[in-house]
């Protein structure tokens, strides 16, 4: 019940933050941080108790039995569709990113959304996050696209009507891309079901019964493409990441902070969750190309952030080298790449999220993203600058902070597997000094710029800014330094993808 808790506390929130819109714009703020908080107290209160630990190793000792908590209750028994919620050590942790995330977003709005429209804000901002809390515990395929829809839809208002001055095309470029690929994924879904169908005369969505499936066939490849667009458009990665800019660019601060810090995870956490347990021969056939757009995606977003003035677009192409690193690891598929995976993923949610949200304050004060209209803000607002170059060198992989410790893992994982692919995406760490230093030299140092913007706007970060900020440090440097718990906490799953995999691979040579 604890998943179906989690869900649910998030969707009334936001129902009822926007039946309180109607008659206050104050208290929509107030209910979205309290149900957010909630649902985090009750995530803490189930994480916390003395028989997790025990679970989580416990799971290393069953081969595919690996669940934490599970639900599971009859949907559409004519076609083997149930409400089918669980829990691993995977998504725990995603979770755990997603609700701490949440509150970020929640703080990062909470002097940019109060008009008459904050009941609908907070109305959309919960139900993303409670669309991707049901897309990170979802088993049964059916219900896993479901939530996939649910967390798109309220994003697209987000964008369209929060947004800044071009936020109608981001929006439909946003919602074009996921949709299309969201449907692509639909498909699959339904190929997959009827192949296992033909091999057992039984229909099922379950994330578990399809493991069974025999997939090595041209067919099989196919299915694991359909699946392997949506994911990467998701991610994003080259060639379909052109969204990705457009949508950051334009959305609100939390928009950004969501879509950056979770949403994207939701695309590498189907590339791990998917691919290759449920197609271990046609995903690694498909391994070294995946790689190697994998390195394109670090190479080229990291080029392109170089080149961009507006600092949300700059941070926007960081991104997408990071997610990069993220699919070169997955298709790696080693111990010590997937673990690295992890801590990427789940580091680069915390300082993407944090770089956005910094970016979103300085627009709303100043009312420019340029970084040709800034410069020595430094002197003016010195701590928001020293907090701002904190993240920028945390985002290109300072040594003690969790991103050094997820791009290390990876590229010791993906050295393992094609030496030659690595050492091309190494030089993705070789560029990214270049575009921090380019956002610090810009928009920090240097004379204050008062052509463009009226300095004394330029005020420092209030009280719960400085929270936001120095929780996320604090995040950044636990994971740097003491990574070891998230480690131990995504080891027996895994552990369990490799079984599912070799057993697949097992049932075609039988």
């Amino acid at each position: 019940m604890i998943l179906i808790w989690l869900i649910t506390i998030l969707f009334a929130g936001g129902v009822v933050a926007l039946v309180a819109g109607r008659f206050n714009s104050s208290l929509p703020r107030v209910i979205a941080i309290v149900t957010v908080i909630i649902d985090a107290l009750v995530f803490w209160n189930f994480c916390s108790g003395t028989d997790l630990k025990l679970n989580i190793e416990a799971t290393a000792l069953a081969e595919n039995n690996l669940w934490i908590v599970q639900t599971s209750k009859v949907w559409i028994e004519r076609f083997g569709i149930d409400l089918f919620l669980a829990m691993d050590g995977l998504s725990l942790v995603l979770i755990a990113l997603t609700l701490f995330l949440g509150v970020i977003a929640v703080l990062s709005s909470w002097s940019e959304i109060e008009d008459d429209s904050a009941g609908f804000f907070y109305f959309n901002l919960l139900w993303v996050l409670a669309g991707v809390v049901g897309v990170f515990t979802a088993l049964d395929l059916f219900l896993f696209f479901f939530f996939w829809e649910v967390m798109l839809i309220p994003m697209y208002f987000l964008i369209s009507v929060w947004g800044h001055e071009n936020k109608e095309y981001a929006a439909l470029k946003f919602f074009i891309f996921t949709q299309v690929s969201g449907l692509l994924m639909l498909v699959s879904i339904l190929a997959l079901v009827f192949m296992h169908y033909d091999q057992t005369g039984e229909y099922t969505f379950s994330y578990i019964e399809l493991l069974d499936t025999q997939t090595d066939s041209g067919v099989g490849m196919l299915i694991m493409l359909g699946f392997f667009i949506a994911f990467v458009t998701k991610l994003p990665g080259v060639p379909v990441h052109s969204w990705l800019p457009d949508a950051h660019t334009q959305a609100p601060t939390a928009g950004s902070v969501i879509l950056a810090g979770i949403l994207l995870k939701t695309g590498a956490y189907g590339l791990m969750r998917f691919i290759f347990p449920l197609f271990p021969t046609a995903a690694a056939t498909f391994a070294p190309i995946a790689m190697i757009l994998g390195v394109v995606s670090i190479l080229y977003g990291a080029k392109l952030a170089f080149a961009q003035t507006d600092i949300k677009r700059l941070i926007a192409y960081t991104s997408i080298s990071h997610m990069g690193f993220v699919l070169l690891g997955i298709f790696a598929w080693n111990t010590l790449a997937l673990q690295g995976t992890v801590m990427q993923m789940v580091a680069h949610g915390v300082s993407s999220a944090a770089m956005f949200a910094l970016a979103g304050g300085i627009q709303h004060r100043i009312h420019t993203r340029d970084l040709r209209g800034m410069g020595g803000l430094w002197t003016s607002v010195p701590r928001t600058a020293a907090i701002a170059t904190f993240f920028l060198v945390a985002a290109l992989g300072m040594p003690g902070l969790g991103n050094f410790v997820g791009e290390t893992m990876i590229l010791f994982g993906a050295f393992q597997m094609d030496k030659t692919i690595t050492i091309v995406a190494a030089l993705g760490l070789i560029v990214a000094p270049v575009y921090a230093l380019k956002v610090i030299q810009d928009a920090f140092h240097g004379e204050l710029n008062t052509d463009h913007y009226d300095a004394t706007k330029m005020t420092a970060l209030k009280s719960h800014e400085l929270f936001m900020m120095g929780s996320m440090i604090i995040a950044l440097i636990v994971l740097g330094v003491y990574p070891q718990p998230i480690i131990d906490t995504v080891a027996p799953v895994i552990d369990s993808m490799f079984y599912s995999a070799e057993a697949q691979v097992a049932l075609v040579n039988r």
